[in-house]
């Protein structure tokens, strides 16, 4: 069982009640300016976060200063959007631009499921969303959280968007069983595998990466579409693009080559994330399998 973190449950109940009772617009301002507040205080995990965007992207100490500070407020934002995600569901297409919806109907006219491959960028729980509310059956994979209740507020919030939860973590036959249905998976690939996962550059440094759905792609025929949702500038609007399924090596199915495909999906999100450096984790030590970073 999961340990109970109080403190932290009770401000996200409060946060959340307040958040409700604002306006959208206002309460996404509130959550920007509660996430730069954080990040003030935050001074050894900023300072971590702000090495590792030298060091991985090559800027300035000054640019990487400016892009740590955007993340803090921008995944302020996500929260608060993430929150109010049940609330706005009905018209969501009022805030989310979507390109390339066809390229994920495509896929699933093949009838063996898709894969949607995302990561921690931008407003992703919007970018599931708002398919389930176009008709596109929506899975994800679940998050354990330290604290059980707020792993079950996450799914609630989910379900309720129209998104529903599979497993915890990379559950591989929870994410056969939907994929078996002709449904979407959506698959988080961003994140540190230790030691079970395949090393792969991302962003042009090894680090481990999970690879197990890829022998499920390969086997039954699953297309893998890449999927990224960012705040545009105005920071209101969002636009989704989901691209073309991915290929394998010289025309053969994607996925028999493990290492191609799983270097592949990380070049995916590496361009992504380069695009729009102030709206991905880097708070989080995607490296630290294979470096000393924390």
């Amino acid at each position: 069982m999961a340990s109970r973190q109080p403190v932290i449950w009770w401000s996200l109940r409060c946060f959340t009640l307040l958040c409700g009772a604002l306006r959208h617009d206002t309460a996404v301002k509130l959550g920007g300016f509660a996430g730069k507040a954080i990040g003030f205080f935050s001074f050894s995990r900023k300072a971590r976060a702000r090495s590792r965007v030298v060091r991985i992207l090559g800027v300035t100490d000054k640019r990487a200063r400016e892009i740590i500070r955007g993340v803090y407020e921008h995944f302020g934002k996500a929260l608060v959007e993430f929150i109010r995600l049940p609330r706005m569901y009905g018209n969501i297409d009022e805030f989310v631009a979507v390109q390339g919806e066809e390229n994920i109907r495509k896929a699933l006219s093949m009838g063996h499921g898709a894969i949607f491959l995302s990561a921690h960028i931008g407003c992703w729980e919007y970018g599931a969303a708002v398919l389930a509310k176009h008709g596109v059956p929506m899975n994800a994979l679940g998050t354990e959280q330290r604290d059980e209740r707020i792993t079950k507020a996450i799914t609630d919030m989910r379900s309720l968007a129209g998104v529903k939860p599979v497993g915890k973590g990379m559950d591989l036959r929870a994410a056969l069983n939907c994929l078996k249905k002709n449904e979407v998976l959506a698959v988080l690939l961003d994140q540190d595998a230790k030691d079970g996962g395949i090393l792969s550059p991302f962003l042009g440094h090894l680090a481990s990466t999970p690879f197990g759905l890829i022998k499920i792609v390969h086997r039954y025929g699953i297309p893998v579409v890449p999927v990224h949702i960012t705040r545009d500038g105005d920071g209101r609007r969002m636009t989704m693009i989901i691209e073309a399924p991915l290929e394998g090596r010289n025309g053969r199915p994607f996925g028999e080559d493990i290492k191609y495909a799983v270097d592949k999906c990380n070049e995916k999100i590496s361009g992504w994330i380069r695009e729009k450096p102030e709206q991905w984790m880097w708070t989080y030590p995607r490296w630290e399998s294979t470096t000393n970073d924390k």
